[in-house]
């Protein structure tokens, strides 16, 4: 296989700086890492390009909630994106911010170029505003009154607002797409946008606001933010160098076009609509391919945090591991169909696919080498007809890994390597090297058999390393092979002869117990809702059963008067009230040393259960309760009328 050698410019959307992204939207850089890196192995100079996008109204109101500025904000998001992207083993070569100082500088040079060159004009828009999404949309364009994108309400703005005039290139993008097949893909995705949206005429777009200021600022005009789109959209060009005023360096001529920009499905038009729009007016090639991948679902139901059933990247690295991550998601999403991702799907595929067929694969052929020969491996020549099949599809795989990961179907070009493996733990069968141990005369053809898995076995982890790249090493260290070379990928019998393997083994994959997994999964569920609640100010209440009206009728509730109070000797919690309800006296006995001094219950009304049957606390009687109410970091505060109320009043 001949390596080429060109560039090859690859680019992520950045991620929305709005919150800690789920797997879904981790998906994306890890299908962006496979292609990059899969591309280096062809002998491409790739450049990667990823990071973050901090502006905008929703990130604005976000910062606002938690009392703290925009850039304090997008600090911390941008720290918590990059830091799993890092755990992912995600290979970029650049993490751009937008709020990075010279990304910003560029964007106020591109807004004042276009403007000069009257694309863009000063009006009034008067429209539906989605925040979220951070885009205006007409009344024809909402779904039951709601965001088309998102699905969340919309609200009426109007302001004062720079426009672009998209209208002026709409036939000339129309053109290029019919000219280039290739630019929008999957077709179906440039079906949607040229029936949905170019066909039917698009309208200029509003390009600044003014209700809000966390944005770069346009220069003559600092009222005004640039839209977030504009601002986010250039990102693919400024990361690299580009500066329209002609002092771009080296590196933007290198690189530009892109050679695909990796985007999520419900961005799309942005990326196929605005952004080549704004790339012809300002007079640059358009990128080589916009992929718009589907999505990766929740098996059942939506992700949301509320429900606790967000499924974060790093979480799911921490029980199954990063590759092992790697591996599902990559494996499970279909070229244009929407993926499925469960706790169950994933304990299914990691047990069946990298415990059963790859793990046990290596595992099995270290043991035997080291068995029966004592760790080297020969190959000593002894040929059978059962040896060509397998010499074929190891010879062929690579090849048919090519031509899938030329088109990004991703998840097949993965297959087509599993499909090396399964043939691998055939040919054992096949072979019976158990059967060949036995028979001494058979020994130099036992030798070859396992010479022949371990070329098989160090091609097929060459090929995996772009999908896998920890499993790949630790592959290969256990041979002590070298990673074949991409060039050599399709010659069959490089391993050295006489090479001598790991003493012990290691296991590659642990086989997982669902019972334990799901366990792991509650926790987790468990600890996000909790996070949830303290951010919303909420508790989340889990209901007794219910009782009946009759069983409510013999709890009686009271307003007492807390006469005096004192500490319960020898205890860190307890406080041992004497509290006056109407007519008679009760010693109540309450756990709330921490949160009140006996000084400070004196004197207050509050709400008693009082015909709770007594009871000795740390051996002090006990005749009631004091009814308390718990926030969500575990803190007690006494429950006591609104208005001024009798001892004794009943509450109902």
């Amino acid at each position: 296989m001949k390596k080429i050698r060109k560039k090859y410019y690859i680019t992520t959307a950045i991620a929305y700086a709005s919150g800690k992204p789920h797997i879904g939207n981790s998906y994306e850089i890890i299908l962006a890492d496979n292609i990059a890196r899969f591309k280096r192995q062809q002998g491409y100079e790739v450049f990667f390009q990823t990071g973050t996008d901090e502006h905008g109204q929703k990130i604005e109101l976000k910062a606002q909630e938690k009392g703290i500025s925009p850039k304090e904000f997008v600090d911390d998001i941008s720290v918590q994106i990059k830091r799993i992207w890092d755990l992912m083993n995600i290979s970029y070569d650049k993490f751009i911010r937008t709020t990075d100082k010279d990304h910003e500088n560029r964007v106020q040079k591109i807004f004042r170029k276009l403007y000069d060159q009257g694309d863009i004009y000063k009006s009034y828009y008067k429209g539906m505003y989605c925040t979220p999404c951070e885009s205006f949309f007409t009344e024809s364009q909402l779904l039951d009154g709601k965001c088309p994108d998102c699905g969340k309400p919309v609200e009426l703005a109007r302001e004062e607002a720079y426009f672009f005039k998209m209208s002026k290139y709409a036939k000339r993008l129309i053109k290029y797409i019919n000219d280039h097949p290739k630019f929008i893909q999957p077709v179906l995705r440039k079906n949607e946008m040229m029936n949905n949206f170019l066909l039917a005429g698009i309208q200029d777009l509003c390009i600044s606001r003014t209700s809000f200021s966390w944005g770069i600022s346009v220069d003559f005009a600092p009222r005004h933010v640039i839209y977030v789109w504009l601002d986010a959209l250039v990102n693919y060009i400024t990361g690299i160098g580009y500066d329209c005023d002609g002092s771009s360096n080296g590196q933007f001529e290198k690189l530009w076009p892109a050679d695909l920009h990796l985007v999520g499905k419900d961005i799309i038009r942005f990326h196929t609509i605005y952004w080549p729009i704004f790339l012809m007016a300002l007079d640059l090639p358009l990128p080589k391919m916009v992929f718009g991948h589907p999505w990766l679902l929740q098996g059942n139901g939506k992700m949301s945090k509320s429900k606790g059933n967000v499924l974060y990247a790093d979480d799911l690295a921490e029980i199954f591991g990063v590759d092992a991550v790697r591996y599902f998601v990559l494996h499970e999403m279909p070229f244009e169909n929407d993926g499925v991702i469960t706790w169950n799907l994933m304990v299914e595929r990691i047990n069946s696919d990298l415990v059963n067929t790859l793990g046990n694969l290596v595992n099995r052929t270290l043991s035997m080498i080291n068995k029966y020969f004592g760790g080297m491996i020969c190959d000593k020549g002894v040929q059978d007809v059962m040896d060509d099949d397998l010499k074929a599809i190891v010879i062929a795989t690579p090849g048919r890994v090519v031509e899938k990961m030329e088109s990004l179907k991703v998840a097949d070009a993965l297959r087509e390597i599993f499909n090396l493996f399964k043939r691998c733990n055939k040919y054992i069968d096949e072979t019976m090297p158990w059967i060949l141990a036995k028979d001494e005369t058979k020994k130099d053809r036992l030798s070859t058999v396992l010479y022949h898995l371990v070329d098989s076995i160090v091609i097929g982890a060459s090929l995996l390393e772009a999908f896998m790249p920890e499993t790949t090493q630790r592959i290969l260290e256990q041979f002590k092979a070298e990673k074949r070379d991409y060039e050599q990928l399709d010659h069959f019998g490089l391993y050295p002869s006489g090479g001598k393997i790991t003493e012990k083994s290691e296991i590659l994959f642990d086989r997982l117990d669902l019972k334990e997994v799901l366990e792991k999964a509650k926790a987790i569920q468990k600890e996000q809702r909790a996070v949830e609640d303290q951010e919303k100010g909420s508790i989340r209440l889990e209901f007794k059963p219910e009782i009946t009206f009759e069983e409510f009728g013999r709890i009686q509730f009271a307003v007492g008067e807390i006469v005096t109070c004192k500490a319960v000797p020898k205890s860190e919690k307890l406080l041992c009230s004497q509290v006056r309800i109407g007519d008679q006296m009760k010693q109540i006995v309450s756990g709330i040393k921490t949160y009140y001094t006996p000084e400070e219950m004196v004197g207050k009304k509050v709400m008693v259960l009082v015909n709770l049957k007594p009871a000795k606390l740390a051996g002090v009687l006990s005749e009631g309760m004091l009814l308390c109410a718990e926030d969500v970091d575990g803190n007690l505060s006494l429950m006591m009328p609104e208005r001024s109320m009798p001892s004794g009043a009943e509450i109902y």
